[in-house]
């Protein structure tokens, strides 16, 4: 069963940045990983996702120009990827979810859903 282990999050002023990182126990099954999120009383939300094959990367509309996802594919034991968060603004607060798919369709086609997910790290922006 494939493993998530999440990292970073937590709790920072509006305009500050954060780091998230994700590392998954095997890489075949792994090889698009990103964030979503969910905040109090809304549906979740796709954030990014990056795909090792290739490095394309995808975002939401709400984080673009803001967040940046990348990876570390020189281990080829596992697979880690990271969501820097720049410019953090209150409505960034959410629990984050690592999740992670042989592809990324779950950051494209609504209503698809990532194999693998993380148990959540929260972060919460303040203003």
């Amino acid at each position: 069963q494939v493993r998530l282990m999440e990292s970073g999050g937590g709790s920072v002023q509006a305009g500050e940045s954060l780091t998230l990182s994700c590392v998954a126990s095997e890489i075949s099954s792994t090889l698009c990983m990103g964030w979503f999120r969910q905040a109090p009383g809304k549906e979740r939300e796709k954030v990014a996702a990056i795909y090792r094959g290739d490095g394309m990367t995808y975002y939401g509309d709400s984080v673009k120009d803001r967040f940046t996802i990348s990876q570390d594919n020189q281990d080829y034991a596992k697979n880690t990827a990271y969501l820097q968060m720049n410019s953090l603004k209150p409505e960034d607060t959410a629990m984050y979810y690592c999740a992670a798919d042989i592809s990324c369709l779950p950051w494209v086609v609504p209503g698809t859903v990532a194999a693998n997910w993380g148990k959540g790290t929260l972060v919460s922006i303040s203003s």
